[in-house]
């Protein structure tokens, strides 16, 4: 069976409501000329602001580029005033959300306990979540991976189902956020490839690593196939570079 790539874009708040959809309407014009026979093997999202969801949406309607947000409540829908809800979203056409990025955490307090809630409303509500994880501190590419495994089994390990629905995970070390040098291709190669392999020899192959780092042209391919993608930030914020990873994670797909 022919193996899915992933490919995310998350805006945070870097733009402003016409500049997101001006974004989305460029991209939505490159996606909209992939070949249908490729299209099928891609996974696309993108997390707007939560202000421009609605604006995504719209643009990419047609497309195989999702859309999803950057956050959702813990709770069910009530009185969470400036909350978001999952079903909301879901309503809406999403079919992502990002959970638990290093930012959530060390600002928001966000917590395991929290994630999980969350995690919980998204695949309620029939999200697929997008969740972030990642060491603080620079450790041993081992240890790393170890990490790594540590968070995810303190998501997964209480989840009863048979089957767990599809989930994504997207390792970044935090130490390297910002970091004049970011991680070396070997590093990120061990963890993810350890990680990738622990999740689907127990859950199965629905659950996928990306990875979350900074990302720029040739590093796709220097990390596949250990990865199952990449999810970009700042770099994809230009619609014509976003064009560069698409055109290489074809070339990966039709090798």
């Amino acid at each position: 069976m022919p193996r899915n790539l992933i490919l995310g874009v998350s805006h945070k708040t870097y733009f402003g409501y016409a500049q997101t959809q001006e974004w989305c309407q460029q991209v939505a014009e490159i996606v909209r000329q992939q070949p249908e026979t490729l299209s099928a093997q891609l996974q696309l999202f993108t997390f707007p602001a939560m202000p421009a969801v609605a604006a995504a949406l719209e643009c990419f309607n047609g497309t195989t580029m999702a859309t999803g947000g950057q956050n959702i409540c813990a709770a069910p829908p009530g009185a969470w005033t400036g909350e978001t809800s999952a079903t909301m979203l879901q309503e809406m056409g999403c079919r992502y959300v990002e959970l638990g990025h290093a930012e959530r955490r060390r600002y928001f307090g966000e917590t395991t306990e929290i994630l999980n809630q969350k995690i919980d409303m998204a695949l309620t509500s029939h999200l697929t979540p997008v969740i972030c994880i990642g060491e603080e501190q620079r450790l041993s590419a081992t240890d790393a991976a170890a990490y790594a495994i540590g968070q995810v089994q303190e998501l997964l390990a209480h989840r009863t189902q048979d089957v767990l629905p599809p989930m994504i995970f997207a390792w970044e070390p935090q130490w390297a956020i910002g970091a004049a040098e970011p991680a070396s291709d070997d590093y990120i190669r061990h963890v993810c490839k350890t990680l990738r392999q622990h999740l689907q020899q127990h859950y199965g192959q629905q659950l996928q690593v990306i990875y979350g780092g900074s990302a720029g042209p040739g590093l796709l391919t220097r990390l596949w196939p250990d990865v199952d993608g990449i999810f970009l930030g700042r770099f994809a914020h230009h619609p014509q570079a976003f064009a560069s990873i698409l055109a290489e994670a074809q070339n990966l797909i039709t090798r």
